[in-house]
């Protein structure tokens, strides 16, 4: 054959396979609307997060390319989220106005086909999801750079929901300034973006206030009103605000990623691939905390995470952030943290949830 009939050939070729995708789409879509009605007449929650996960990692198990793992988590993410509102829309509430890394969180793990509320502050989300304003609550709790976002840290002690899900994001940071700006007076940020990016921003702003805001879209709307004032942002939110780009990638750490856990009233169910959250503190004895974690190490179960924060009750007390390996369903599990309670004086599981990718 020729060039031009090769081309055509495959033109063709590529149209069947376009036919038969869309098919199977709406055949997907359709079976998705009965599994909601299913979901409905038993009082259950159209999100599952384990399914969702044991979904894709079969998926990524199976690709043998060209497509890259990550294409193919991103593409039937979005299948799945289509055929997810299909059943029923779900709200989820993260922290706004549009443009913030957590709204990017919140698509990431979602997909597209969510109703997103956008929460003025971290607090909010929280109150939203418990609620029932939203159904899920995305908050972002530790960052590579600078570690625990700890007022998220401080509301995980009182909430009442449980953690059901965890994403991490890549975090890129651009300076952002109105196109007329005729030079800049202060610089502005969420707390946690000032600090990732402080080594930056004085080696090039030496002198220039920076200016602390609920978030760095917040701060992104502050500059396109205020032409001296100049903004740490995504790249998402200079589109959204008519902001130009003056600088990519400021953060000083190169990789920032941030973590991100989802909240609801519903606990998830064993993926296979899990993690358990707990909140405790121990008694003041000596030798207290190592009593307080033997059980993991006796039961062979690998802690990934350990944080402490002090507590409002008292001077140079603490409470700890700890994640561990399994589900609170897991044999070994249930035995292990029954223990370490036991051993508490404060002990809270916050949930159980599927590892992120």
């Amino acid at each position: 054959m020729s060039s031009r009939s090769d081309l055509e050939h495959y033109r063709a070729r590529i149209d069947e396979i376009d036919d038969e995708l869309l098919r199977l789409f709406n055949e997907r879509i359709e079976i998705a609307a009965q599994v909601g009605k299913g979901k409905a007449n038993r009082n259950e929650s159209v999100y599952r997060p384990e399914r969702e996960a044991q979904v894709i990692q079969r998926l990524v198990g199976a690709n043998k390319g060209p497509l890259a793992s990550s294409a193919v988590r991103f593409l039937f993410r979005e299948i799945i989220s289509l055929a997810r509102c299909a059943e029923a829309p779900i709200r989820v509430a993260a922290l706004g106005p549009r443009g913030t890394f957590s709204e990017q969180a919140a698509y990431k793990l979602f997909g597209q086909q969510i109703d997103l509320i956008e929460a003025a502050d971290i607090e909010e989300v929280f109150r939203s999801t418990e609620s029932g304003e939203a159904q899920f609550g995305v908050v972002p709790v530790e960052n590579s750079t600078e570690g625990a976002v700890n007022v998220a840290l401080d509301l995980m002690l009182d909430t009442t929901l449980a953690a059901c899900n965890e994403v991490e994001l890549r975090v890129a940071h651009c300076l952002l300034a109105h196109p007329d700006a005729p030079g800049v007076t202060r610089i502005c940020a969420h707390e946690q973006a000032l600090a990732q990016c402080r080594h930056w921003l004085a080696a090039h702003f030496p002198g220039i206030p920076l200016v602390a805001k609920a978030s760095n879209a917040e701060a992104a709307r502050s500059a396109a009103t205020e032409t001296e004032t100049y903004a740490v942002a995504s790249a998402a939110a200079a589109a959204l605000y008519g902001l130009e780009i003056k600088e990519r990638n400021i953060e000083d750490q190169p990789g920032n990623t941030t973590r991100f856990l989802v909240f609801s009233k519903d606990r998830a169910r064993p993926s296979g691939q899990d993690k358990t959250s707990l909140i405790m503190s121990n008694p003041d004895q000596s030798g207290a905390l190592y009593r307080l974690l033997s059980p993991l190490a006796e039961a062979g179960i690998s802690m990934t995470k350990i944080e402490s924060r002090p507590t409002r009750s008292g001077l140079w007390k603490y409470v700890f952030f700890i994640d561990i390996e399994g589900h609170l369903d897991d044999p070994e599990i249930g035995p292990a943290l029954a223990a370490m309670q036991k051993a508490s004086a404060f002990f809270k599981i916050l949930g159980s949830y599927p590892r992120g990718a």
